[in-house]
């Protein structure tokens, strides 16, 4: 027996007394995570949004989406542990879980570093340290590589405004993962002190915090290359040549998304930079 006690990144205890053989996951970074660490045979469960590895994940049992997943199906398979997350699962969803005694580890980094840190209690939890251990090695020299290219260009910081949303207008503020790679990279989030995470804004407030660039993710929200012409129509005329779409994944995604995202985020924004400054 091999028991482990590991809290998680809201302060709950989950324990296990041997390794999990069936794992279901509620959050697609961490699936793909799963994967990488070489546990894909126990992953028995994911949601709708797990898409990669896309040939392994094809032929997982789909449990839902992430805001509404299907507590039945999940009971039915039995899982010995659950892997969450604060932001893209629902608490109550979490504590009903667990008032079936099942063990759900909730991660919420709002950081880099505290990403590599959830990445090390999923190993821990898992059963597979040194893999883990291996994978946060080297997403560590993923970072140190994006800040040693970025070097002094850090002090010239370009603003940025980063939409998440649209109709609403949503942003992003200073306690988010998001906003930690931004940083990590040289830009400025403008909305880094909004009273709220994701706060609601408009086209017109976002101008008035006099960004340099606009950053369009295609996800959680699809932009695309459409949103980007009728943002060129509207916004000031030199804000409006340095309207881009980035990827939603290398922006938003932990663990072994990281370190290739990370790398194609920052090598897309140095063009922008250099085109700028």
């Amino acid at each position: 027996m091999r028991h482990v006690q590991v809290v998680d990144d809201l302060g709950f205890k989950v324990e296990l007394e041997s390794p999990p053989g069936r794992i279901v996951s509620l959050v697609p970074s961490w699936t793909e995570t799963l994967f990488a660490l070489g546990l894909g045979e126990r992953v028995v469960g994911a949601t709708k949004f797990c898409v990669a590895p896309a040939e392994r994940v094809e032929s997982l049992r789909k449990v839902g989406g992430t805001k509404n997943p299907d507590l039945r199906t999940i009971a039915a398979l039995a899982p010995d542990l659950i892997i969450a997350n604060a932001e893209e699962n629902r608490r109550e969803d979490v504590e009903r879980m667990r008032t079936q005694r099942f063990p759900v580890l909730v991660t919420y980094p709002r950081t880099v570093p505290a990403a590599v840190e959830s990445l090390l209690k999923i190993g821990r939890l898992a059963g597979c340290e040194a893999e883990a251990d291996a994978m946060a090695r080297e997403i560590t020299r993923t970072v140190s590589e994006v800040e040693a290219d970025v070097g002094v260009w850090a002090k010239l910081r370009l603003r940025a405004f980063c939409p998440i949303w649209k109709k609403p207008w949503m942003a992003f503020n200073a306690d988010t993962y998001a906003h930690d790679v931004l940083r990590m990279m040289g830009f400025n989030n403008v909305y880094a002190a909004a009273g709220e995470r994701y706060p609601a804004t408009t086209l017109d407030e976002a101008i008035e915090l006099r960004p340099d660039v606009v950053l369009l993710p295609d996800e959680p929200y699809e932009f695309s290359d459409k949103d980007v012409d009728e943002l060129r129509t509207v916004l000031p005329p030199g804000l409006a040549r340095r309207v881009l779409t980035v990827s939603g994944r290398d922006l938003h995604w932990y663990g072994v998304h990281m370190v290739s995202g990370l790398k194609s985020l920052a090598q897309r924004l140095a063009r922008v930079r250099a085109a700028v400054l």
